[in-house]
């Protein structure tokens, strides 16, 4: 969680990319287009800090994590806190999808 917090920060599109499971509602089969949203998003937020709030053990092969990413955009306040689901593939775990409150 805290290495995609950073890759967006730094605008790390390709590790991003990478780190998304390809079954995630977030993933898009066009890789140019995906790149582009994820270069813009990245350009238009500051990326203020990430709260690990809670971390729960794997269970097999899928893991949780609830965070608050604090966000602004234009002056706005964009801050979020997402339950999010990973999944471990060939040994690396990837983003699959999450849920806000």
């Amino acid at each position: 969680m805290r290495s995609r917090f950073a890759a967006y920060a730094l605008g790390k599109v390709g590790y991003l990319i990478r780190t998304t499971h390809p079954h995630s509602p977030h993933a898009q089969p066009n890789q140019k287009v995906w790149r582009q949203e994820l270069h813009a998003f990245c350009r238009q937020t500051d990326f203020l800090g990430l709260q690990i709030l809670q971390a729960k053990e794997p269970q097999g092969e899928f893991g949780w994590v609830t965070f608050r990413a604090l966000l602004m955009q234009m002056g706005r306040d964009v801050s979020f806190t997402e339950k999010s689901k990973f999944e471990r593939v060939n040994g690396r775990w990837l983003y699959h999808s999450g849920d806000y409150s």
